[in-house]
C-alpha cells in the first residue's frame, strides 16, 4: 500500500485533466510559438490561452501575466526587477525592501542577496500566529520604501496575510507591493483586485501542474527591468522559447481551480478539521496547533507533538508522507525559522508536523494517518 499522502503544500500530484491538455504538445504538436508558420501558430495559440486561463483564476488581464519556470523565478524577478529599474532609474538612492520574518526562501534569500548588493531591508515580525504586525508596517513605510513583499499564505502553518491591509498602508506611501500566492492560489479566491496587489507570484506544481512552471502577474502600468534577457518573449519581460506543454499545463490547471472554488475550499476544510479533531481528541494536551486557528489556509494543519521530535515520529510511521517543522542534524534538533519567528517554544516546536490535505485526500486516509500517528506516539518513548 503507498504511503498516504499529506503533502500537498510541498507539491502536488498531476490532476488527470491537466495531463490530457498537456500531452498533445508533448506528442505531434512540437512548434516553436515564435515560428509563423502553422506549427507555430498553434503552439503560439495555446500559450495564449493559458495566459488567459492563468488571468481568470486571479482577475487579472491576459497582458498582466508572464509564464516563468516556478514560482522562486517569479518572486524573483518581482524583487530584482523593481530594484533595477530603480536603479537604472532617476532615483540612484539605496532601494528599501520590505519584507516578514516568514517568507519564503524565494524572497528572504533574494532579500539577503540584495541587501549584499547594498538594498537596505526591514523585516517585520510577527506574533504567535505568524500574522504580521501592521503597526510595524506603518512604522517601517515612514522611509522612503520601494516594494513590500509579504507572502500571502504561509507554506508551512498556513496562515493567511493581511494582504489588502498591507497593500492599502504601501499605496498610501506610493510603494509598491508583491504577494507571494504560491500557496493559496487554488485553495482560496485569489483575486489581484481584492488583494490590491501590484505583482503575483504562482508555481504551477502547488496547482496540480508539474514541476518547472509558473507566472508573474504583474499590474498594467508597472515597470520591470527582465531577470532573464535574450528574444522579447514573454512581452519582452523574460526571454526564452516558452515551454509551451508546460504552459499548456498550467493553465489547464488555473482553469480546473477556478472551476472547483469555493466548493474546493469547503472540501479541504473538512477533511483538515476531521484530521485535527481525531488528532486532539486521541492526544489532547499533548497535541498542539502551529499557525492560526482560523485565519489560515483550509488545507494546512501543522501540530506539534509535545515531547516527541517530529522528524523522528515520521520516520517511525513511513505510511504517511508529510513533512517536520524542524529537522535533525548530528543529533541536534533545529527548530524551523518560521516557527522561531513566531515564538513557538523549543520544547513545542522541534515535535512539529505539517499535515496537509489535498483534491485526492479521502477521509479513510485522514482516518488513518490520525489512528497511526496517535499510537506511534503513544508507544514511542520520548528521548527528551
Amino acid at each position: 500500500m503507498k504511503p498516504i499522502y499529506l503533502d500537498y503544500n510541498a507539491t502536488t500530484p498531476l490532476d488527470p485533466l491537466v495531463v490530457d491538455a498537456m500531452e498533445p504538445f508533448l506528442r505531434e504538436q512540437f512548434g516553436n510559438p515564435s515560428s509563423t508558420h502553422a506549427y507555430g501558430q498553434v503552439a503560439h495559440e495555446a500559450i495564449v490561452h493559458a495566459r488567459a486561463q492563468v488571468a481568470r483564476l486571479l482577475g487579472a488581464t491576459p497582458s498582466e501575466i508572464t509564464f516563468t519556470s516556478g514560482g522562486t523565478e517569479a518572486t524573483n524577478h518581482a524583487l530584482k526587477g523593481i530594484v533595477l529599474q530603480a536603479l537604472l532609474g532617476s532615483h540612484r538612492d539605496r532601494p528599501h525592501i520590505i519584507t516578514s520574518t516568514v517568507e519564503h526562501p524565494a524572497t528572504s534569500e533574494t532579500c539577503a542577496y540584495l541587501e549584499r548588493l547594498g538594498c537596505r531591508i526591514t523585516r517585520i515580525p510577527v506574533n504567535r500566529y505568524g500574522v504580521l504586525d501592521l503597526d510595524a508596517l506603518e512604522r517601517a513605510l515612514r522611509q522612503p520604501t520601494t516594494l513590500v513583499s509579504v507572502m500571502h499564505a504561509s507554506n508551512e502553518v498556513g496562515t493567511l496575510q493581511p494582504i489588502p491591509a498591507v497593500a492599502k498602508l504601501a499605496h498610501e506611501r506610493g510603494t509598491l507591493v508583491h504577494t507571494d500566492a504560491a500557496q493559496s492560489a487554488g485553495k482560496i479566491p485569489v483575486n489581484v483586485d481584492e488583494l490590491g496587489v501590484d505583482m503575483l507570484s504562482l508555481a504551477g506544481h502547488k496547482l496540480y501542474a508539474p514541476k518547472g512552471v509558473g507566472a508573474l502577474y504583474v499590474r498594467a502600468g508597472v515597470t520591470l527591468e527582465p531577470l532573464i534577457h535574450g528574444a522579447g518573449h514573454e512581452g519582452g519581460r523574460r526571454a526564452g522559447t516558452e515551454n509551451v506543454p508546460y504552459i499548456v499545463a498550467f493553465g489547464a490547471a488555473c482553469e480546473v481551480a477556478a472551476r472547483s472554488l469555493p466548493a474546493a475550499s469547503e472540501s479541504l476544510f473538512r477533511l483538515r478539521e476531521r484530521l485535527w479533531h481525531r488528532l486532539r481528541d486521541q492526544l489532547g494536551k499533548d497535541v498542539v496547533l502551529n499557525g492560526h486557528p482560523e485565519e489560515r489556509l483550509p488545507n494546512t494543519l501543522n501540530v506539534s507533538f509535545v515531547d516527541h521530535i517530529g522528524a523522528e515520529l515520521l520516520a517511525a510511521v513511513p505510511e504517511i508522507a508529510a513533512s517536520t517543522g524542524s529537522a535533525c542534524h548530528e543529533g541536534r534538533v533545529e527548530l524551523s525559522p518560521i516557527l522561531r519567528a513566531m515564538g513557538v517554544p523549543e520544547a513545542v516546536g522541534r515535535g512539529a508536523v505539517r499535515l496537509c490535505v489535498g483534491r485526492f485526500t479521502t477521509e479513510a486516509e485522514v482516518d488513518r494517518a490520525a489512528a497511526l500517528l496517535t499510537a506511534r506516539c503513544r508507544a514511542l518513548t520520548s528521548p527528551i
